[in-house]
């Protein structure tokens, strides 16, 4: 009796071993980019066959899993349509049903993309309107690993009312526009977000541990209440997981964990190369530049981190940044009006990836100054119908000593030309210098610039 028991055991265990298995993002509901050779991967025991039955075709996909358990495949997939399965067979057999196929974003971030409905926002009256059955949210588990995991938590929901205000609104407001230009084109979210971290706790640790500046920069973080922030621990747990699951782009807004850091354009550098390198892709990264808000008595702190956003604009290619200082209030860090941010975002790709849309996209974006004498003369992209929305001047010159005085601000032609009598000889100009100040220069789209210094 007891040989059999050891025996219908083993059986068990082996059995048990033997069972084809699959990440989490593989599941009921999921949405898989359109027109794509998706990867597809997971495991089974070593040189057992998988099968994968897409209904979309009649092909019929093979692999065997290697010596260490683990298969991939990549799969064609077709133009965005609903009403799929897949049926995945080995050993056992796993059925996903209701598959879409459609556009893919991964949103991520820290507590301003996190942030859903039921925390509180400018736009709940969308809540009731949100019956989307072909927008689907993908959330991941706040989770952390010292060494890069291969799954996690987290499940496909349809969006529901329900789902939705418990969800990131930005990447519903986002997939909402999408789906107003890009007619009958299913959305899938994949939201991988956490209030109050660094973008160091983002960033894959090699990437950090490679570049010296990164890494004296890591060494300074201190620990906080609400999050970790030593380098790559939420990578290794809820991005790295994620890696080859096809996507349209990603999205990101943070920073504001940043706040005081010198070099936060280096770090948000070296984290896209770095997620496109993993994903071997160079797809659309676009992100939020960090709102005005008073942080207190250091007023140069943030604006820091908005201009280092705005100078990684000139050194990425495929990327593009969304500025709503218009959309926000100084006194709140998380700005309300979440539908604007997300239309913003879409608009960007829409323009920018999708070429869906002719309009401008981004505010007036700081291109080069030109000394003339006592005059300073700005040239911005983006600049049709450039306006000032007050008669404030939020423009400031200097000259070597790089003492700043209030310029006065002339609009000729789509140029901003500046003069200050404290100044006889200008070689600096900033704008909108401060970390609660609010730019009120737009263009014609009714965009607003981003703050700015040429020091």
């Amino acid at each position: 009796m007891r040989n059999l028991f050891f025996i219908a055991s083993f059986l068990i265990v082996q059995g048990i071993w033997a069972n084809i298995s699959l990440p989490a993002i593989f599941s009921e509901h999921m949405v898989l980019q359109q027109n794509a050779n998706v990867k597809f991967w997971g495991w089974a025991a070593p040189d057992e066959e998988v099968v994968i039955q897409p209904s979309w075709t009649s092909e019929i996909y093979k692999v065997k899993a290697n010596v260490q358990a683990q298969w991939e495949m990549e799969i064609q997939t077709p133009k965005a349509g609903e009403g799929y399965f897949i049926v995945i067979s080995g050993y056992n057999t796993i059925e996903i049903k209701d598959v879409l196929i459609g556009e893919v974003w991964l949103c991520s971030g820290q507590s301003n993309m996190e942030m859903s409905p039921a925390w509180g926002i400018k736009n709940n009256d969308e809540v009731a309107k949100a019956n989307v059955p072909n927008i689907r949210f993908f959330r991941v588990t706040k989770t952390t690993s010292i060494y890069p995991q291969n799954n996690l938590p987290g499940r496909w929901e349809v969006c529901t009312p329900e789902t939705m205000k418990n969800n990131s609104a930005v990447a519903y407001f986002f997939a909402q526009q999408l789906q107003s230009k890009i007619l009958d084109t299913p959305v899938g979210l994949v939201v991988s977000a956490w209030g109050g971290t660094p973008i160091e706790a983002w960033t894959p640790e090699e990437t950090i541990l490679e570049n010296p500046v990164l890494r004296e920069a890591a060494q300074k973080l201190t620990p906080v209440p609400y999050g970790p922030v030593e380098p790559a621990r939420i990578f290794n747990a809820m991005i790295q997981p994620l890696v080859g699951y096809q996507l349209a782009g990603a999205l990101w807004y943070q920073g504001e964990a940043n706040v005081g850091a010198d070099i936060y354009d280096t770090s948000l550098e070296a984290m896209i190369q770095s997620w496109r390198k993993l994903w071997s892709a160079e797809f659309p990264f676009y992100y939020v530049q960090i709102a005005p808000y008073n942080y207190g008595e250091d007023i140069y702190s943030a604006v820091k981190i908005r201009n280092a956003q705005r100078k990684v604009l000139h050194r990425v290619s495929n990327i593009g940044m969304v500025v709503i200082d218009d959309v926000s209030t100084v006194d709140d860090i998380h700005p309300k009006d979440k539908k604007s941010v997300g239309v913003r975002l879409a608009n960007l790709a829409l323009n920018k990836h999708y070429n869906a849309i002719d309009v401008v996209a981004e505010g007036p974006l700081f291109e080069k100054v030109d000394f003339d004498g006592k005059r300073a003369v700005l040239i911005f992209k983006n600049n049709d119908g450039l306006y000032l929305s007050s008669s404030e001047s939020l423009f400031e010159i200097a000259g070597d000593d790089k003492v700043f005085y209030k310029a006065n601000v002339k609009l000729v032609n789509g140029k901003v030309e500046l003069k200050s009598k404290e100044v006889k000889t200008p070689k600096y100009v900033r704008f909108g210098w401060n970390n609660s100040y609010q730019s009120n220069l737009f263009n014609g789209a009714q965009l607003p610039a981003s703050c700015f210094t040429t020091e």
